[in-house]
Parts: structure tokens; sequence; C-alpha cells
């Protein structure tokens, strides 16, 4: 009787152990399958995040002409001022863009093009100007939006300052140079354009009327001659430099010629030396 009932607890605990490995090997399942979703999840958030994620920016070039400024340009001007300290070397600014238009007054829209071309030919988003006071003969009232205006610094000047003398005033008709009188006392200069058309950038397809701007470029300089010496350094081209080169060419030549002259006359006063007599 003991033998059979041993025979059945044996097999019982066989039973017990089976079913105790089977629900271990359950649990276990269930654990890993937890755990794999739990990575999956974590790798789906981490990519998401690394998509939402801002690029990081591209590193930037610095404008050709500032690099020539600083390395050729400024240590001429430094020579040429007889500055000592290149700190005191004039250079640009700011440079501001001015676009206004008349036609603002009665069609509104004619802005919103002029904010498109002058935010493509400056490379940065202009803003609305708006009439300061009231004037009933000009039809204007307060706050009248007349114009767009961007004001560039740093690299996009100097960026802008390179298409602007090495591309566009090129392609003005009958172009024989900028003024050279249009200083404003304190080295700043202003230029103005009949048409901005002359930037490659725009499509003159989608242009629908031609408009002209102002084109304000403030300096560091502390005179009209030292802001002069570094537009003209910087390639702007002056229409009266070439006249004052000619002029002092010619007064050069004078000198020289009045020199000879002068020299050949007082060879000519001299007395003659008197022969030496004989012995």
């Amino acid at each position: 009787m003991a033998d059979k009932k041993e025979k059945p607890d044996k097999a019982e605990q066989a039973a017990k152990a089976e079913q105790t490995a089977k629900s271990d090997q359950a649990a276990k399942a269930k654990r890993e399958g937890k755990a794999r979703q739990a990575q999956q999840k974590q790798a789906a958030e981490e990519a998401k995040s690394a998509a939402a994620a801002p690029l990081p920016p591209e590193p930037k070039l610095p404008a050709r002409l500032r690099v020539r400024f600083d390395n050729e340009i400024a240590p001429a001007l430094m020579r040429e001022l007889k500055i000592d300290n290149k700190m005191r070397v004039p250079r640009l600014q700011k440079i501001t863009i001015n676009m206004a238009l008349q036609e603002a007054r009665d069609n509104v829209k004619i802005l919103d093009s002029a904010l498109e071309e002058l935010k493509v030919i400056a490379g940065q988003k202009p803003v609305l100007t708006r009439a300061r006071k009231a004037i009933s003969n000009f039809k204007l009232r307060q706050g009248m939006p007349i114009g767009v205006m961007v004001t560039l610094r740093r690299e996009k000047m100097w960026e802008f300052f390179d298409r602007l003398v090495n591309v566009s005033l090129p392609r003005v008709r009958d172009f024989r140079g900028v003024s050279d009188k249009a200083f404003d006392g304190r080295g700043n200069y202003s230029l103005g354009l009949k048409e901005h058309t002359i930037f490659p950038e725009l499509n003159l397809d989608k242009v629908e009327k031609v408009k002209g701007l102002t084109i304000s470029i403030t300096t560091t300089a502390r005179s009209d001659f030292e802001g002069l010496t570094l537009l003209r350094a910087l390639g702007m081209p002056m229409r009266g430099a070439a006249e004052r080169e000619a002029d002092a060419a010619k007064a050069a030549a004078a000198a020289e010629a009045h020199a000879a002259a002068a020299a050949a006359k007082a060879a000519a006063a001299a007395p003659a030396p008197t022969p030496a007599q004989g012995t």
C-alpha cells in the first residue's frame, strides 16, 4: 500500500514541477517581451526627438571683402591716413536701404511686392516705414505705410557692398561712376538709384514696376576725407577720382617742366668759366 501511495505522490510532484517550469518560462517570456517593447519605445522616442531637433548650423564662410579689408585694405589705410592704432582705422558700420513709394497712398498692395523684392536684394527681411506726421498737401495721414527699409550689419553688410560695387553698379546704363560729393560731413555716404532692377538677384518677369531706392552707408570715419578714402579703397567707383588723378598728373608734369626750365635758365645766366692763362 505504501508503494501505491508513493507512486501517485511522485507523479504529482513531477506534474507540479513541470507546471512550475512552464509558468517560469511564461513569466520570463513576458518579462523579455516587456523589455523589448520598452527598448523599441525608447528607440522610437529617440528617433522622434532627433528628427524634431534642429540641425546644427553649417559653418558660415566670412565675407571675402571683410577678409580682404582685414588683411590688405586696413594696413594700407593706416599708412595713407598716418594712423598708428588699427582700431582707429575707418570701416563700414552699417548699410541702410530705403525704398519710398508714392503709389502706396492709393495702392497699399504695392508694398507687398516691394517687401519681397527688397528681401531678395538685401538677403534680409525688411520692415514697413510709416509717416511720422500728417501732411494734407501730400494726402498723408500719420502712421500710413509709405515704404520699406532694411538695415544690414556684419557679414550681410560686407556681402551686399561687395555685390553692389562689383556687380550691380556696372549694370547701370551709361555708368561713369558715383558722385564724390554725397557725404554728410561726418564720413557717411548716400547713394540714390533710379532703378532697382540693376540687381541680378531679381526675376524681371515678376517685377511689376521699376522702383527707386536710397542706399546710406554709415562708416566710423571722422571726416569726409576719411570716408572717401575708405570707400575708394573698398572699390567704390567715384566719378571725380579719374579727373583728380589726371589733374595731379598734369600738375606733376607742369612742375617738372617748370623745374627743368628754371634749371636751364640758371645754367644760361651763369658766367662762362674763363680759360686758364698759360705760364
